[in-house]
């Protein structure tokens, strides 16, 4: 399975692409990685279009099953979330345009899934990319960020929801994933 993660910024957006196959043996390593930076004095939906036109060539290039992106988390600033969401539906725009399913994932969540821990800062999540993925070269933390959101989806998709943490959906589950606890 192939993922393109993409963790959205107005200035700099970082992508990932993650590649994993099996389930007991599981192989994951990253096939890109980096971040799209726009210029400070580009207006922003000059930067919308731009962040379009990079995921539209990321996805012609790696021919992701999935994208997967971090959903930005509720600031103080007003009009700095209502870029960002504008961003995250431009990336969302971009996979459908190509016709790619798209999850979103809180930030903690993400962090959560590759570290272990849901408030890990963006120096241990990079040192967990390394380690997990075996990347040496940093491209920044909004790049290492995006593999991380690649890497979560990857895993929740290969091992299903209940295995990363789902509730089951109904009680016959929660019997049958849960056999000890009920009498």
């Amino acid at each position: 399975m192939i993922v393109l993660g993409i963790d959205p910024g107005t200035r700099t957006a970082g992508f990932g692409v993650v590649e994993t196959s099996g389930r007991g043996g599981r192989t994951e390593r990253a096939l890109d990685y980096g971040s799209i930076d726009l210029p400070a004095d580009l207006d922003h939906t000059l930067r919308l279009q731009r962040i379009y036109e990079r995921i539209i060539e990321l996805v012609d290039r790696h021919h992701p099953d999935e994208v997967a992106v971090e959903v930005p988390f509720l600031g103080h600033n007003v009009q700095s979330m209502r870029k960002l969401v504008r961003v995250e539906a431009t990336v969302m725009l971009a996979a459908m345009h190509r016709q790619i399913p798209v999850a979103q994932y809180a930030p903690a969540e993400v962090k959560k899934s590759v570290t272990g821990k849901g408030r890990a800062t963006k120096d241990q999540v990079w040192f967990m990319i390394r380690a997990l993925l075996g990347t040496t070269d940093d491209r920044g933390r909004d790049a290492s960020d995006a593999l991380a959101v690649a890497l979560a989806h990857a895993r929740r998709t290969q091992a299903g929801p209940a295995a990363s943490g789902g509730a089951p959906k109904d009680w016959a589950a929660f019997i049958k994933a849960n056999p000890g606890r009920v009498r």
